[in-house]
């Protein structure tokens, strides 16, 4: 995913996919557990999204609560 795409979405949308992601990794890991993935480098792109979409969410909520503070 992108930096432009996640910057885009709201803030229900980050909690959602960052949902999404988590599932998709655990998916992974015990895909990779039991054998092999064909492609393991996939493990290491989903956990960097799902710290693209913590990053975003918190720059969300930092700006919310900063509008509301003032």
């Amino acid at each position: 995913m992108k930096n432009s795409e996640i910057t885009g979405l709201s803030k229900e949308e980050l909690v959602a996919k960052i949902t999404e992601e988590k599932e998709n990794l655990s998916k992974l890991k015990f895909a990779h557990t039991i054998s092999a993935i064909e492609n393991p480098s996939r493990i290491g792109k989903v956990r960097k999204d799902i710290a693209r979409l913590n990053t975003e969410l918190t720059k969300v909520k930092n700006t919310e609560s900063a509008t509301e503070t003032n």
